[in-house]
């Protein structure tokens, strides 16, 4: 079983500039725990890069081994600290979780 989990973050930001600093940065701290977590068996994230003013500012693409495997990748220190950074320029989240 592999597992694939989805979020999409809308930064809170009012200017263009500002989103599209903050998407960057949190694309880069997810994309470092490449290596550093090891339930990550693939992950891409990326900053939005058409249609600003309609589409969420940033993406993260994640696969796991199973529910375990994500719930062991929550609580991982290295992505508590991602996660803290992302909570204080966010404006809101969505996430999917399925099998693939």
């Amino acid at each position: 079983m592999t597992l694939r989990h989805v979020v999409m973050w809308t930064m809170a930001a009012g200017d263009a500039a500002t989103r599209a600093e903050h998407a960057a940065e949190v694309a880069r701290r997810l994309n470092a725990l490449v290596g550093v977590v090891p339930e990550i068996r693939a992950l891409s994230a990326g900053a939005n890069s058409e249609y600003p003013d309609v589409n969420a500012d940033v993406v993260l693409i994640m696969d796991v081994d199973d529910l375990d495997a994500l719930e062991a990748y929550q609580v991982h220190p290295a992505h508590e600290d991602v996660a803290a950074y992302i909570r204080s320029v966010v404006a809101s989240r969505h996430a999917v979780d399925f099998v693939i």
